[in-house]
């Protein structure tokens, strides 16, 4: 399942792994060297197309969908043929050996005495057969067949999801990463101004030595938080670049819409029962419905149809004589035969018994019905954190508004000796962090948005909400 919907660090990694693949295959017929923007449904779009999860996925539903065409040749009949040529002594001997595959049977009169002379034998022959009815038994086969078919494909909707949601959570969180980062930049130069206003003070005796160390302090201390965050970043973008070759690729994601004022309205939602990973537990369902089935349909007569035709040679003739030559290396006797053959496996009745236990323990639906419950939890989850987001971030604006008065305000008292340093460093300390959660607050809102459509188990309403808002739709 969808835990969380994989908004860990591996999604996030195999998400930044296709941006960054994205960019190189659109630099193909360029130096691989430089940058290549990409919008979120860009990105998305390439990774189903291209992430290998996904096409052995596909590839399953392909070999599945084969497994259907496989099962119906057992409606064909069978047609055998063999050829044998043998050299061998003619040792025939009264009495009954029990079915084994050791001892080759010999026809033939016994003879009087042993001889060690052999002769050439030779056989060929045409076996048809065809089971006119089987109650049901290939048929349950192929539907079996089918099941199979259509769990390999829920699975696949399931991979896709887990692709796309992936994708989406890397590129928001890129995007809070560079808006950290500019948070970072802009306190640096405020602190920056700010210090060397506290110098010049203290240069003039305005202020005490004290304040300028304080300040200094401060401004080391945003260069490190600055410094830690391009850290981050750019370790992160080297690494996956060397895992995939492109050490000189840089790719760069498009803020659109994302980072402007957070969206009022929903996308339409989908019912939980589309949901890939409910589809996936029904389809195991139906998979292990048909294997019981199967095992129903097993215990009854096989009804073949048979005809051979075929023809044997032998170095000796009916007497035991040797003929000596190349006597026995052709058929020289031919027989036909057309028949009908019955069988009936009377003690499979307790193994029967035994595998129909164990699939019918498998085909409870109490999976699927966990599965949907699951599901609606996470929406639940998901839709408070929705509604929670886009209070946080109605009121983020107010907090960087008065953050930004607050510092301007405690600057000027600073200056004009009404207020201390650490009135200053406070007041900054507060408006990076209102700068920052604002940024956050817009992107938490479409992160939440993603994770509702995640719930439901698709993501292209959301992606068409997106695309909406970018062209300016309602």
């Amino acid at each position: 399942m969808l835990e969380n919907h994989r908004a860990g660090l591996k999604g996030i990694t195999i998400a930044v792994v296709l941006l960054i693949s994205v960019a190189h295959s659109a630099l193909g017929q360029s130096s691989v060297e430089g940058e290549k923007a990409l919008t979120l449904e860009e990105a998305v779009d390439f990774a189903l197309k291209n992430y290998p999860a996904v096409r052995a996925a596909l590839d399953r539903v392909t070999a599945a969908q084969a497994g259907v065409g496989l099962a119906r040749t057992n409606y064909l009949p069978r047609a055998d043929m063999v050829w044998q040529t043998n050299r061998a002594t003619d040792n025939n001997i009264t009495g009954l050996v029990l079915p084994q595959s050791i001892i080759a049977p010999i026809s033939g009169p016994v003879p009087i005495s042993t001889s060690n002379r052999s002769a050439w034998g030779s056989a060929a022959g045409l076996l048809f057969s065809w089971e006119p009815v089987d109650f049901g038994y290939r048929g349950s086969k192929v539907d079996a067949a089918r099941a199979t078919r259509d769990r390999a494909t829920a699975e696949a909707s399931l991979t896709r999801l887990d692709v796309a949601v992936a994708t989406v959570n890397a590129y928001l969180t890129v995007l809070a990463a560079q808006r950290t980062v500019r948070a970072a930049e802009a306190d640096v130069e405020r602190r920056e101004t700010f210090d060397k206003a506290v110098h010049v003070l203290v240069d003039n005796q305005l202020r005490a030595g004290a304040d300028a160390s304080r300040a200094n302090a401060e401004l080391a201390r945003a260069r490190v938080n600055l410094a830690r965050a391009e850290q981050q970043d750019k370790i992160s973008r080297a690494a996956l670049a060397d895992i995939l070759g492109l050490p000189d690729v840089s790719v760069e994601v498009r803020e659109s819409v994302l980072l402007g004022a957070p969206p009022a309205g929903s996308q339409p939602a989908t019912p939980l029962s589309n949901n890939p990973i409910a589809q996936v537990q029904h389809a195991r369902v139906e998979e292990a419905e048909a294997q019981v089935h199967i095992i129903d349909r097993s215990y009854y007569p096989k009804f073949y149809l048979q005809s051979s035709v075929y023809g044997r040679g032998s170095g000796w003739d009916p007497a035991g004589k040797f003929e000596g030559g190349t006597a026995g290396l052709g058929p020289d006797r031919s027989n036909w035969a057309v028949g009908l053959s019955v069988t009936f496996p009377a003690f499979d009745i307790f193994a029967i018994r035994s595998r129909k236990a164990v699939e019918s323990a498998n085909e409870r639906a109490a999976r699927y019905d966990q599965a949907l419950q699951d599901l609606t939890g996470q929406l639940r989850k998901a839709e408070a954190s929705l509604e929670g987001s886009r209070r946080v971030a109605e009121n983020t604006p107010v907090e960087l508004e008065a953050a930004r008065t607050t510092e301007n305000q405690e600057r000027a008292r600073y200056q004009a000796g009404l207020a201390t340093l650490v009135d200053v460093t406070e007041a900054q300390g507060l408006l990076v962090q209102a700068e920052t959660d604002d940024a956050l607050a817009q992107l938490a809102v479409w992160q939440n948005l993603a994770s509702v459509a995640a719930s439901e188990g698709d993501l292209q309403p959301f992606l068409q909400f997106l695309h909406q808002k970018t062209q300016g739709g309602p």
